[in-house]
C-alpha cells in the first residue's frame, strides 16, 4: 500500500536521526581526514551567552627575580602580571538536505496525503521498504561526506574562505609568526604568542639533502629542542604533512644507509618500500588535504589538547539535528545539521610550520 505522506516523513527524519546518532558523519570513507579526526577526538565544549570565547593564557615570567639580602636590608615585593586573555568568535554552521517526492516516485514509492490526520496504514510492502531505506541511506551518505569535507577545509583554513565561518589552524599557525595577532594578542609585543616557522616568508624553506646525514633531518631535531623548550606535561604533539615533505625524509633516510634486516616494512622478505617514517617518535602522519591545497612541501606540528590547539563546541550545539516542516506549497522534506564551534589555542609556540623548497 502507499506511503502517506505522515508515515514519509516519520521514517525519513527517523533514518535521519539514526544514521547521525551511528556517528557517520565524520567517517573517513572517502579521504583521510587525519587534522578532523585529531580535532574532533581531542574537543571540547563552552557554553552560550556570549559571542565569543575568552581565555587566560600564561605571557610568560610575571616579572619578578630573586633579591639577596642580609639583616635587615629593606626587601621588594612586586604584583606579577604574567596572564592575559585571549578572545576568539564562535561561529554557526548549517549543512542540510532535501528529498522530493518526485525522487520518491522515482525509486517506486507513492505519497499519499490526507487531510483527515489518520494516516494509519497497513504495514507497507518489502519493495517500499527496500527502496525507501536504499535512497535514505545514500543520500544520508553524501550529505555526511560533504559535512566532513566542509569542516575539514574549516579546519585547515585560514578563516578568508567564509568569515561567518570556523576559521582553522592556518589562522593560528602563521607562515611568518613575527608580526600581526593572534586571538587580540601581538605577536610582536608578545614572543612567546608565537608560533615556531621555517618556511620561506620565515628563514627560507629547508634544502632537503642527503649530504652530511640529511639537511632535513638535521634541522628536524635542532628545532625539535627549540619547540619543546616550553612544552607543557600535558601536550600532545602531532606532525602532520604534504606528500612532498615526506617523500625527501624518505629520501635522506634511505641515502643514508639506515637499512634493517627485515627491510624496510618490516615484514621479514625482501621489501623497497618504507613505511612513514618517524622523528622523535612522532609519525609523520600523511594528509591528502595538505596536498589539495597546493602544501605538498609541508608539514605541521601541532600541539592539540588542553594546553594547546583545541576545537570547542557549544554545549548542545554539536551536530545538532533539524527536521523543518514541509512548506505548504513544496512536495519536498527537509533534514539539517547546525554546528556551532570555535578554534581556540592557549599555547602556541608548541606547534609549528615548515617548509620543504
Amino acid at each position: 500500500m502507499p506511503l502517506t505522506a505522515s508515515q514519509l516523513a516519520d521514517i525519513n527524519n527517523a533514518t535521519y536521526a539514526t544514521f547521525l546518532n551511528k556517528g557517520k558523519v565524520l567517517a573517513q570513507n572517502i579521504q583521510q581526514k587525519p587534522l578532523l579526526k585529531l580535532l574532533d577526538g581531542a574537543a571540547g565544549s563552552f557554553a552560550g551567552g556570549r559571542t565569543s570565547v575568552e581565555q587566560n593564557v600564561k605571557a610568560g615570567q610575571g616579572g619578578g627575580s630573586l633579591q639577596g639580602y642580609s639583616g635587615d636590608d629593606q626587601l621588594t615585593f612586586y604584583n606579577p602580571t604574567g596572564i592575559k586573555r585571549a578572545r576568539r568568535e564562535w561561529k554557526e554552521h548549517h549543512i542540510g538536505k532535501q528529498i522530493t517526492h518526485t525522487e520518491l516516485k522515482e525509486n517506486g514509492i507513492d505519497v499519499i496525503d490526507s487531510d483527515s490526520g489518520n494516516d494509519t496504514t497497513s504495514t507497507m510492502s518489502g519493495r517500499e521498504a527496500h527502496a525507501l531505506a536504499n535512497i535514505l541511506d545514500e543520500k544520508n551518505e553524501m550529505m555526511a561526506e560533504d559535512y566532513a569535507v566542509s569542516m575539514n577545509l574549516l579546519a585547515w583554513g585560514d578563516g578568508s574562505s567564509d568569515a561567518k565561518a570556523l576559521a582553522g589552524v592556518q589562522s593560528l599557525i602563521f607562515d611568518d609568526p613575527d608580526a600581526g595577532t593572534t586571538s587580540g594578542l601581538s605577536r610582536s609585543i608578545y614572543p612567546w604568542w608565537r608560533n615556531r616557522a621555517r618556511t620561506a616568508a620565515n628563514g627560507g624553506a629547508i634544502v632537503s639533502s642527503p649530504a652530511n646525514g640529511g639537511a632535513l633531518i638535521e634541522f628536524m631535531d635542532t628545532e625539535e629542542r627549540q619547540r619543546t623548550r616550553y612544552k607543557t606535561p600535558g601536550s600532545r604533539i602531532v606532525r602532520l604533512c604534504g606528500s612532498d615533505f615526506i617523500d625527501a625524509y624518505k629520501r635522506e633516510l634511505r641515502a643514508n644507509g639506515y637499512y634493517t634486516q627485515t627491510g624496510w616494512s618490516g615484514n621479514g622478505s625482501p621489501d623497497g618500500s618504507m613505511k612513514d617514517p618517524k622523528h622523535d617518535s612522532i609519525p609523520l602522519q600523511y594528509d591528502p588535504t595538505l596536498d589539495d591545497l597546493g602544501l605538498a612541501k609541508r608539514c605541521y606540528t601541532l600541539d592539540i589538547g588542553r594546553n594547546g590547539i583545541r576545537l570547542l563546541y557549544m554545549d548542545g550545539q554539536r551536530m545538532k539535528k533539524h527536521n523543518p516542516a514541509r512548506p505548504y506549497d513544496r512536495l519536498v522534506m527537509y533534514n539539517g545539521v547546525t554546528t556551532t564551534a570555535v578554534l581556540f589555542a592557549k599555547q602556541l609556540n608548541t606547534s609549528g610550520v615548515y617548509d620543504i623548497a
